[in-house]
């Protein structure tokens, strides 16, 4: 097998220079108007679980996924793949896995350090929301590669490229107008069976997707302020 096949993309397939003509340069005024309101936008954001049936327009689905398609990652690899799940059937065969790792994990696997953390969130092994939302988005990391001749070749920085990109398909989500829940039952192997994901594939995480339920239920949670989240070294 040659180098190039082993390493991924030939050099005839290597990407090409151009300057730069997306970017946009706004005023600092507008700036500051953009940012907050960013943030005005996503301080509302609040994890669901508590979901209406009501189906979702396909497109936003798939425009919010290209969104996240965007994301940065190793070496440009775009290791992740997304299987959205809109059949009844298939998402109830994923609540009933799904829940048979979680009794496993509140009962057996959990320790109580845990649990006491959970507590607070009032969570539990049933997940009907599974059933009831309308859509579950099983977010896959590709370990690595595979090129024309079936050859493997090497990604990087996985976790952190799948992680910025299913970061971004939450925001994207919010954005449009719905609410998400991010599930991560563990181990999740149960989603690669179901799904018939390929062996370079392990399931990162389950978002579900969504309305809320007239009258959702959320905690109430305080995030933590700025200086307490970040650091700044240096003027201006």
């Amino acid at each position: 097998m040659a180098e190039s096949d082993r390493n991924g993309p030939s050099a005839e397939q290597a990407p090409r220079f151009e300057p730069l003509s997306s970017w946009i340069e706004r005023r600092p005024e507008e700036m500051r108007s953009r940012a907050r309101e960013f943030y005005e936008d996503l301080r509302r954001r609040r994890t669901v679980r508590d979901f209406s049936d009501r189906s979702i327009p396909e497109d936003v689905i798939e425009d919010c996924i290209r969104a996240a398609g965007t994301a940065p990652s190793g070496a440009h690899m775009q290791p992740w793949h997304f299987v959205v799940v809109r059949e009844p059937e298939l998402k109830r065969r994923i609540r009933v896995a799904a829940e048979a790792e979680e009794r496993e994990f509140y009962a057996n696997r959990a320790p109580p350090e845990w649990l006491a953390a959970l507590e607070r969130l009032g969570t539990d092994a049933d997940k009907a929301f599974l059933d009831t939302a309308p859509c579950l988005i099983a977010i896959f990391a590709r370990r690595f590669g595979i090129d024309a001749r079936g050859g493997r070749f090497k990604h990087y920085y996985v976790q952190e490229s799948v992680g910025i990109a299913t970061g971004m398909l939450v925001t994207a989500l919010h954005h449009a107008g719905l609410v998400t829940l991010t599930h991560t039952p563990s181990p999740m192997t149960f989603l690669t069976s179901i799904l018939e994901r390929p062996e370079n594939e392990r399931p990162f995480l389950l978002l579900v997707t969504g309305y809320p339920a007239p009258g959702a239920p959320v905690p109430v949670l305080e995030r933590e302020a700025l200086e307490s989240i970040a650091t700044f070294i240096g003027d201006d």
